[in-house]
């Protein structure tokens, strides 16, 4: 089954590999008008009920395919007020092929007379909440026909992803639902019918998962995420880059708490951060419960960069784990530490080849052979993995996806813990699987950006004035 919001990620992916959204049209109201055929015959009266989103757009496409029918469409509002350029289009169309179509301006006056069939394309799987006039009287004249009701993708007034229907809603024969299944559809009535979605729409990370990162105008400081880095100590340059990125992928606030002798060296690299230095040369378990004080305030840690593999870095790694309740990535050094570990605290794992090996994980050298032994892993684990590679296989042992952005440039150091911070951020604003993917899919866009500027040879400091395009900008 697939979520409204991924079902539009999906579609967006789609695009990006060259399946237009023009051609997704087509297949959808091609896929409706064979279920009108199933329960109607050649001659039949079939009334379309359109809305002006794409939904209607679908049924538009429809009634062209039905022209062996007695086809009427009724457009409930202006075409004025359609609102997309492809809906629009091909409500033009329609004229153009002689069907009778009618912009109808008050629900109430609605009249598709006696068909034989109904088809509901009032309201999509984008929308929730009780239906508003003019949809809700619309919605009460299809159920007060005795046709045939086929509804496009969703019945007009039910929720896609529960099911719930919190006002006026048609009391559908048949849906036609496209892709995959929606969460809230009985099964035994529904038809989903294939659009020509490629496989990589969904399997691969794309411009459309991006839609998780909207902003609220009204916001205020701290809304998108305060995230601590714990690391540093024999590194410095490790936890000033993960938590810069964190910053340019767009936490509000990015802390790194690391040995007091390398605190200004850390605080160097950016007047952006907030440096929080601990007594010592390196992380020891006496620092744990201070760490653990602070973490409680802040939304995210990110665990491991530059921290080293010292016996008690390490064993305070692994106590600061097991009393951690919060979002935590854990990278480099420290994630040996991981499956050893009881915690309650969620975990996004990030490591390359060898590290998940040494974790205990899978080593195949064929991605689809590895995206299916990580995801058994990550399911005896418990936690969320990134792997990285030339394919990036994100999972957390149900939901699975791939990346393949990036480029053979960024083997050069420090491109981890780019990764890790950009987790981070992503992780204090949507779920882990989300996070990591889009961290690892911006991650290597910004890679790929900065070797077509410059080539080969680049420094993992090049990417992060470029993860805000990649994450934010319209491709």
């Amino acid at each position: 089954m697939i979520s409204s919001r991924r079902m539009a990620a999906v579609d967006e992916n789609a695009e990006a590999l060259g399946v237009s959204r023009k051609q997704l049209m087509e297949s959808s109201g091609n896929a409706v008008a064979r279920e009108v055929r199933e329960v109607a015959d050649p001659g039949a009266s079939v009334a379309v009920v359109a809305g002006r989103g794409n939904n209607g757009g679908d049924a538009f496409v429809a009634a062209r395919f039905l022209a062996d029918h007695d086809v009427s469409v009724h457009l409930l509002g202006r075409r004025e007020t359609i609102t997309t350029a492809i809906s629009r289009e091909n409500w033009g169309a329609l004229a153009e092929s002689d069907i009778p179509a009618e912009e109808v301006s008050d629900s109430r006056a609605l009249d598709f007379g006696e068909p034989d069939v109904l088809v509901d394309a009032l309201l999509g799987t984008g929308v929730s909440g009780a239906p508003r006039e003019p949809e809700a009287s619309a919605i009460d004249a299809i159920n007060e026909s005795e046709a045939t009701v086929v509804s496009v993708d969703v019945p007009s007034g039910m929720d896609a992803d529960t099911g719930e229907t919190p006002g006026a809603v048609v009391d559908a024969d048949r849906v036609v639902t496209f892709h995959d299944a929606k969460p809230g559809l009985d099964g035994e009535t529904v038809t989903v019918a294939d659009i020509g979605i490629p496989e990589a729409a969904e399997l691969f990370v794309g411009p459309g998962d991006r839609n998780v990162l909207g902003r609220d105008p009204q916001a205020h400081k701290g809304d998108f995420g305060k995230v601590t880095v714990i690391g540093g100590g024999p590194y410095t340059g490790a936890p000033a880059l993960s938590a810069q990125a964190a910053l340019r992928a767009g936490a509000d606030l990015a802390y790194v708490a690391c040995p007091e002798p390398v605190a200004d060296e850390v605080q160097g690299y950016s007047e952006d951060l907030i440096v929080e230095p601990f007594v010592g040369t390196r992380l020891q378990p006496t620092h744990v419960e201070t760490l653990l004080d602070r973490a409680s305030e802040r939304d995210v840690v990110v665990l491991g960069p530059g921290l080293g593999d010292a016996d008690d870095t390490l064993r305070a790694v692994r106590q600061f784990l097991a009393d951690y309740e919060g979002r935590a990535v854990v990278d480099a050094d420290a994630l040996q530490v991981v499956p050893d570990v009881d915690t309650e605290a969620t975990l996004v794992c990030t490591p390359h080849q060898g590290e998940l090996v040494k974790m205990g994980g899978p080593r195949e050298s064929e991605w689809r052979d590895r995206m299916a032994a990580v995801e058994s892993f990550a399911a005896d684990l418990g936690h969320t993995i990134l792997v990285k590679g030339a394919y990036d296989i994100v999972t957390d042992g149900e939901a699975t996806r791939a990346n393949r952005t990036g480029n053979p440039g960024m083997t050069v150091g420090g491109t981890g813990d780019v990764l890790a911070g950009a987790t981070g951020a992503l992780l204090s604003v949507t779920e882990p699987v989300d996070a990591g993917a889009l961290a690892a899919y911006a991650n290597g866009r910004a890679g790929d950006d900065a070797v077509a500027e410059n080539g080969y040879g680049l420094l993992a400091s090049d990417l992060l004035t470029r993860l805000p395009h990649a994450l934010y900008d319209d491709d």
